[in-house]
């Protein structure tokens, strides 16, 4: 039987979607001065969606992307790659935050995934995509009422849901803690992230956007009618700006007092064998969320890896390059709790271990922040669900970037912010002492559960 500190011995610390040669060339660094009708600043997904609207709205408008690494290598390269219609983190946490707009916010979230999908159609961009489905299991008594207020919800907007017993949940992936489930069925399914981030590269070049990579911004100037970005190589200028930075919170030091950056850690098994699969069952392939406090998420790869995250930790002031996460016995924890999870796969190895920062806000849904008299705008706080959502935040961001006028953006998840979030060193305070609350709350109770009401009455929604 494989232990946990063996079964990460080899684990490679890189993100398996990255771990791939079909990753394309950078493309030049920013050089100089230079100009254009709209610059991006971030290329993942937000930065790379923005650019390609932009321009499909719009074929004469020069547009610039400038990235401090490469291309998604972000938080767009680390995901476990679910999809689904929400652009809200869900159906229940969009009726939690605009309970008056959900209609709205659901006939959104179709089209934005609709769009999506044509995108990479049209463009011959392979993925990896698979539409099984997305499945909430409930780990519980309480897991379960969860589910069922959820499945309510889902019917009464319209999507096409089915509610698992126990039995009938094993019979879908054998877990020993999946009390029940909820599968909704169409519309949703999984994605290889990095394979779109790089599809999605080569559609902005193909419409003639410039992409600068390693070219990290290092201040702004606001020059009256326009802004100039400076970075370590050069200076470019543009009448508007849209800050896709994410959990990096760059552009205006105001971001970061809306957002936490919380560290999403995740593994990859080794190809599962035939054998190894039918002990788990998953014929349907969903990705799956579980109902847990601190939940987790997995899903198969192409090649029959599980993909398994989900246990999130902070450091002071937002550091986004911590050493501990460059250590393996950082992900332990996650492995135990995978092992758990599935103990008939015991024999299982890991391949790689992963970290990164993700934006995380009181609403946990994308949010936009407007800056110097609204010729730029942060676009961000997906609070991990970010993989379809992006396309949804990009399109509203150009929108209200560029003064258009629909009712859309009349709504109040355009025009408000998520709560003001304690600078430090409170925020690491709260941070640390939640985190270890919720490792625990569901087990032990007591104290932990008064901290995390207390939590929720102030708005985060944990």
């Amino acid at each position: 039987m494989t232990t946990v500190r063996s079964a990460l011995a080899e684990a490679t610390l890189y993100p398996f979607w990255l771990d791939n040669p079909l990753a394309p060339a950078s493309e030049q660094h920013l050089v100089g001065r230079a100009d254009a009708d709209l610059v991006i600043v971030g290329g993942g997904f937000t930065g790379l969606w923005a650019a390609i609207l932009a321009k499909q709205a719009n074929p004469g408008r020069d547009v610039a992307i400038i990235e401090a690494g490469k291309v998604g290598h972000g938080a767009s390269g680390r995901p476990g790659g679910i999809v689904s219609t929400s652009v809200m983190h869900g159906l229940s946490n969009a009726n939690r935050i605009f309970p008056q707009d959900l209609a709205a916010l659901e006939r959104l979230g179709k089209v934005n995934l609709d769009g999506w999908s044509k995108t990479l159609d049209d463009h011959g961009i392979d993925a990896d995509v698979e539409w099984s489905g997305e499945m909430t299991v409930a780990v519980g008594a309480g897991g379960l009422d969860e589910l069922q207020e959820e499945f309510q919800l889902a019917q009464r907007y319209g999507h096409n849901v089915v509610l698992l017993n126990r039995d009938e949940v094993q019979a879908e992936v054998a877990s020993p803690l999946f009390d029940g489930a909820m599968w909704s069925k169409e519309r949703s399914g999984t994605v290889h992230p990095a394979k779109l981030a790089w599809g999605l590269k080569r559609v902005a070049l193909s419409l003639g956007v410039r992409i600068y990579e390693h070219t990290p911004m290092t201040g702004v100037e606001d020059d009256g009618g326009t802004l100039t970005i400076v970075t370590h190589g050069g200076r470019i200028k543009a009448p508007r700006v849209l800050f896709a930075t994410n959990a990096w919170n760059a552009g205006h030091k105001k971001i970061k007092t809306r957002i936490v950056s919380v560290r999403d850690r995740v593994l990859a098994t080794e190809p599962l064998t035939a054998e190894q699969l039918s002990r788990l069952g998953w014929k349907n392939r969903q990705g799956i969320y579980d109902t847990r406090t601190q939940l987790n998420y997995m899903r198969l790869t192409r090649d029959n890896r599980i993909i398994f995250g989900g246990r999130v930790g902070y450091y002071f002031n937002n550091n986004t390059d911590p050493a501990g996460d460059r250590k393996i016995e950082t992900y332990e924890r996650l492995a135990g709790y995978f092992f758990n999870t599935f103990p008939q796969l015991a024999d299982v190895k890991f391949t790689h271990a992963w970290s990164g920062p993700i934006d995380l806000t009181m609403r946990l849904a994308v949010h936009f922040q407007r800056y110097y008299g609204g010729k730029g705008l942060y676009a961000g706080g997906y609070s991990g669900f970010g993989v379809t959502t992006t396309r949804f935040g990009a399109s509203i961001g150009l929108d209200i970037l560029d003064g258009k006028t629909n009712p859309d953006l009349e709504l109040d998840f355009a025009r408000t912010l998520p709560n003001w979030i304690p600078p430090e060193p409170f925020r690491w305070i709260g941070a640390k002492t939640t985190m270890y609350a919720l490792d625990e709350v569901d087990q032990k109770g007591g104290w932990r559960k008064l901290w995390i009401n207390m939590v929720h009455k102030m708005g985060f929604p944990l």
